[in-house]
């Protein structure tokens, strides 16, 4: 189970690098514009709601992709679903990362929030089991 989890773990990682390099480079990340948060208007409220509809909209995808998982399963047979709704959870906040990047710049806080929301949910057999148990 450890090479499993290690695997995901890599994912993960790659997920992650990926992302930050991206806003890294096509972000022009700066101290000074990581300061400056732009002035909210109504053409910005649907860029306001991409972060947090990111992180409720993955959480539930999660969830429920746990849910159909049969307990009756032992742990080994239930990971390939555990991996899949980890990659969907992350794919989820990583596309909201990549939109805020591409379509509203000025909002790069917002994104790298969710790169560090990105980033906490990194697996381990602990947290694993203990979805699994839920």
């Amino acid at each position: 189970m450890a090479e499993k989890t290690k695997l995901l773990q890599i994912i993960h990682l790659a997920l992650c690098a990926s992302v930050i390099v991206a806003y890294a480079i096509l972000g022009g990340m700066t101290l000074e514009k990581l300061k400056q948060f732009p002035s909210l208007d109504a053409s910005s409220l649907p860029f306001l709601a991409i972060p947090v509809l990111a992180v409720v909209l993955s959480n539930v995808m999660f969830k429920t992709r746990l849910k159909q998982i049969d307990p009756k399963l032992k742990l080994e047979e239930k990971f390939p679903h555990y991996q899949v709704a980890s990659l969907l959870r992350w794919a989820i906040l990583e596309s909201a990362a990549f939109i805020i990047l591409m379509l509203k710049p000025d909002f790069i806080v917002l994104g790298l929030l969710l790169i560090i929301y990105l980033i906490t949910l990194r697996p381990t057999e602990d947290k694993m089991k203990l979805d699994l148990q839920k």
